[in-house]
This record gives C-alpha cells, sequence and structure tokens, in this order.
C-alpha cells in the first residue's frame, strides 16, 4: 500500500505555494509560483482569481510530480489564504465580475473614514472583535457591487452587478472560498476567515444581519461558515479534473490562524508572529473573547469539529517584508539577500527612522491616513543607515503589538515563536529580539502557515489523532535572547513612538491613499 500524506495549499499575498506533509510534519514536496500585483491608481491593489486558480492547478501537479507522488496518496487537502481579500463570482458560470480587491487596497478609506465616528463602527468592533478599516472584506464588496464593470472580466454578462447579487446570481467569498469553490464546487468557508470580513458576529458565530444591511450585502452571496478543521469535509475534489483523484478537501484557515496551529500554539498566552508582506502577530486566548482595550483585534483562532472556537488577539502590522521590497524598489537594494550585510555594515541607523505606512498603519493605530515616512536623516546618512532603520522598523512594529498584547492579556509575553521567509536570517531574528526584548524562537519548520493548513485537514480525516500528538513534531531550530540592554531598547523605541507620530494622517488625498 502506498504511502499517504496531506497537502497543503498557502495561498499568500505574493504567490500560492503547494506542499506536501509526512506524519512527522516534514516536507516531502513543494513548488510555488508567483502572480501579477496590479495597482490600478494609487493605494488600490488588485489579483486576477482566474490567475490564482491557474497557479494554484500548476504548484499542486508540479510538486507531486517533481516529487514523484501521485493525487491518490493524499489523505486530505488543506487550503490557507491571505485572509481579507474578497472574490465575487457567477454561482453559475464560476467567471469572477471583478479582480480581487486585496487586503491592502485602501480605495474604499473614505467610506470608512465617514464611519469612524458613528455607531456603525462601535456595532463592528463590538460584534466583529475588529476596527472599522479599509483592510477588512465589507467595504471591499460593497464596493464591488457598486462600481464593477460588468463587462470587464465576465464579457458573457453586461447587466449590472448589484441587480444580479440582489437576484442571487453571485457569491462572495475571501480566497479560500473560491479555492474550494474552484476544487470541490461547493460554497464554503471556515470560521477563522469569516472573522476577517466585518459581517461575522465572532461571539454568536453568525453573519450578522444589520451589518449585512449597513454594507448591502446579499445574505444569498455568503459562504456556508464550517470548523476550520472539518470531519464532514468541504467536498472531494473532481476525479475528472485536473488531479484525476477525488481527495478530500477537510480545513482550511486564513493564513495567519494557520500559522498559529501550526506552531502549536494550542494553550492559552501561546504567541507566535509570522513575517510576511506583513507582520501578523496572535496570541492565543482560549475559549475567551478577549476584547482589546488596545488596539489590537479579537479574532477566531481556529475550531476543530464538534469543539469549542479558540480566540485570538491579533496585532495587524500592514508593512514588514513589503518594507523590504521597497528598498528593492528605489535602488537601495539589488537583492533582499544584501539587506542584513548592509545593516551588518553600521552599527546603528545613526537616528534614523522609517516607518512604512505604505498602506496605512494597523494595529495599535489604526490610520488608514497614515504614509511611509523617513526622519532623522543628515548629511552623513548612508543607504546602510537607511537599510537597517527599515528592518529595525519591523521590529519597532512588532514591539507595538506585543506591548499592547500585554497590556491586554495582563503578562508578558515570555518568547514569540516567529515563521515566515525573514525569520531565516539570524541578524533580523536577533533584531527582533534585541527591540522587542523577549526570546525569539524559529523552528525547524519554518513554512508554518501550509504545515497548519495540513494538520487541519490531516486531523479531520484521522492521519494525526489530536493535537497532543502535533506538539511532537514541534522542534525549534534556534533561539534568540535579547543582547541589547533594556534600557537602551526602551530609549530607541520612545524614538520610534515620536517617528510614527510624524506619519499619521497624512494622506488627505483620496488619491494618495
Amino acid at each position: 500500500m502506498a504511502t499517504t500524506y496531506v497537502g497543503a495549499i498557502d495561498q499568500g499575498t505574493a504567490g500560492t505555494r503547494f506542499m506536501v506533509f509526512d506524519h512527522d510534519g516534514r516536507v516531502v514536496a513543494s513548488a510555488y509560483r508567483r502572480h501579477e500585483q496590479i495597482h490600478p491608481e494609487p493605494g488600490w491593489v488588485e489579483h486576477d482569481p482566474v490567475e490564482i486558480w491557474n497557479n494554484t492547478k500548476a504548484v499542486v501537479t508540479t510538486a507531486l510530480n517533481d516529487a514523484g507522488l501521485d493525487a491518490t496518496q493524499l489523505g486530505a487537502i488543506g487550503v490557507a489564504n491571505q485572509r481579507e481579500t474578497t472574490v465575487v463570482w457567477d454561482a453559475e458560470t464560476g467567471r469572477p465580475v471583478y479582480n480581487a480587491l486585496v487586503w491592502r487596497d485602501r480605495r474604499t478609506v473614505d467610506r470608512v473614514s465617514a464611519m469612524r465616528d458613528t455607531a456603525v463602527a462601535d456595532r463592528i468592533r463590538e460584534t466583529t472583535g475588529l476596527e472599522c478599516d479599509p483592510y477588512f472584506s465589507a467595504t471591499k464588496v460593497e464596493w464591488i457591487l457598486d462600481n464593477a464593470d460588468p463587462l470587464k472580466l465576465d464579457r458573457t454578462r453586461a447587466d449590472d452587478v448589484r441587480d444580479r447579487a440582489e437576484a442571487g446570481d453571485l457569491l462572495f467569498g475571501t480566497v479560500d472560498a473560491w479555492l474550494v469553490y474552484k476544487l470541490t464546487g461547493n460554497h464554503v468557508t471556515d470560521v477563522t476567515n469569516a472573522s476577517r470580513t466585518m459581517l461575522y458576529d465572532v461571539r454568536d458565530l453568525e453573519w450578522d444581519d444589520a451589518l449585512l444591511e449597513e454594507f448591502d450585502v446579499p445574505r444569498s452571496m455568503l459562504p456556508t461558515v464550517r470548523p476550520s478543521s472539518d470531519e464532514a469535509y468541504y467536498g472531494y475534489t473532481d476525479a475528472d479534473g485536473f488531479l484525476g483523484a477525488e481527495v478530500p478537501v477537510a480545513g482550511a484557515l486564513g493564513d495567519q490562524q494557520a500559522a498559529l496551529l501550526g506552531q502549536t500554539c494550542f494553550d492559552p498566552g501561546d504567541t507566535k508572529n509570522t513575517y510576511g508582506v506583513g507582520s501578523f502577530c496572535l496570541m492565543h486566548t482560549g475559549e475567551d473573547a478577549v476584547e482589546s482595550e488596545h488596539g489590537l483585534l479579537t479574532t477566531v483562532g481556529f475550531q476543530l469539529s464538534g469543539e469549542p472556537v479558540q480566540y485570538a488577539l491579533e496585532g495587524s502590522v500592514f508593512t514588514a517584508g513589503a518594507a523590504i521590497r521597497w528598498l528593492g524598489d528605489v535602488g537601495l537594494l539589488t537583492n533582499d539577500a544584501q539587506t542584513a550585510e548592509l545593516a551588518r555594515s553600521v552599527d546603528s541607523t545613526d537616528g534614523v527612522y522609517v516607518v512604512p505606512a505604505f498602506d496605512g498603519l494597523g494595529a495599535p493605530h489604526w490610520d488608514c491616513r497614515a504614509c511611509g515616512t523617513i526622519v532623522g536623516l543628515t548629511r552623513g546618512t548612508r543607504k546602510a543607515h537607511v537599510v537597517r532603520a527599515t528592518l529595525e522598523s519591523i521590529a519597532y512594529q512588532t514591539r507595538d503589538v506585543t506591548t499592547a498584547m500585554a497590556a491586554d492579556a495582563g503578562v508578558a509575553t515570555p518568547s514569540l515563536r516567529v515563521d515566515g521567509g525573514a525569520v531565516k536570517n539570524d541578524f533580523f531574528c536577533q533584531l527582533q529580539s534585541d527591540v522587542v526584548q523577549t526570546d525569539i524562537v524559529r523552528p525547524v519548520v519554518d513554512e508554518t502557515t501550509a504545515l497548519g493548513a495540513a494538520y487541519a485537514a490531516g486531523l479531520a480525516v484521522d492521519y494525526w489523532g489530536s493535537l497532543d500528538e502535533l506538539r511532537w513534531n514541534w522542534q525549534v531550530d534556534r533561539q534568540f535572547e535579547p543582547s541589547l540592554d533594556a534600557e537602551t531598547a526602551a530609549r530607541k523605541y520612545d524614538r520610534w513612538e515620536s517617528a510614527v507620530e510624524r506619519s499619521l494622517d497624512w494622506a488627505t488625498d483620496t488619491h494618495r491613499t
């Protein structure tokens, strides 16, 4: 009998990865493909859902072929996704009516600003655990229904998009729902992704009628909400489709919650930080949906079949790896590998601070009009100082959210489990430890987003028997301890807070947001 494995689709902001894991959580196959970042106007960010689907099929088949595996050896498939990114498609044809609006997209800033000081914003916070912000899906789907050109992507239909939605002809979902639909034909999302739409009651675990009415989103568009690990399965792949086999699709989570599961943060207080395009710190709070008083989000962490929802506090930082990419865009780097080399070449930033608020500021500030800022420049400033300051900005933003978490939870974070591409860099990890003043723990398998999606699917099909069994798979690669004294770290952090103040509420022209 052939050995079986579990596959995970990790559909992220920059690209799509498929990974296959064995019972010990080891990677046995992997493939990755980038997709286009579409910017029709400043501050607008779109992806082509069809390109994402085609890339998904490509990476799945490539990974299996390269490893000499057959699709019949997959016991299940799980999906991790870029959460708030919003897709609307035709229920009959499966064609998108518009490009996906990415979580980074800021075109609805004016809509959000008009709600910020109203009862609607209070209801959003109390019901969904989220801040009223363009980051989330509600204003994105509203914008698509009100503004999408019906002929832009689906040239077979010219009738009004909102009329089609009201008639029940259109479906809405985050990218997990889009992929599950394409894989199985079923319109399903999981509870973690539903909790990121700004339309879902995270305590009553149902779509909120008042918010659906506020954003004029027909209930008929909404996916069915299921556990993150679902023993009833979301559906099966088509035996006549691209895989040529019926494989259960049995788990899905937003990418940050998938990393929480992949980092085995199963106990209240366990905390992880994922460094990707953005940086997202989650603390598991158990069955308690902790209400933040310091600018964090209350979100669903994960749910296993037949078990209560597990919650988390989240600090969402919009710009982390994207700041490194910006250094290359403006010619300060020729490749990402230069980052640590240049940063090491100077002892400090020489007083330079970079606030990379390219997409506004998330937690704990929630300023959708903040803009990127560099302060402290002198004639002695060199590009190495700016590069180091950009790296440090990622650490300072992490300290922003871990400080808020300590205040909300009443306990400091003794260690932070980290993952994402940046943590392969020892210099970066040590910098995080020095600035945040906590231990940074890097696991052996740092692709924990895909691993978490695999865990969710594998638990649903009994490939793994329990969470305790998964704890044994998590192993430490290296732990970094602070080498900078606390007083110096605090003084530098105070200056960071002053720099942030100068970036706030800058973009008053809607075409610059």
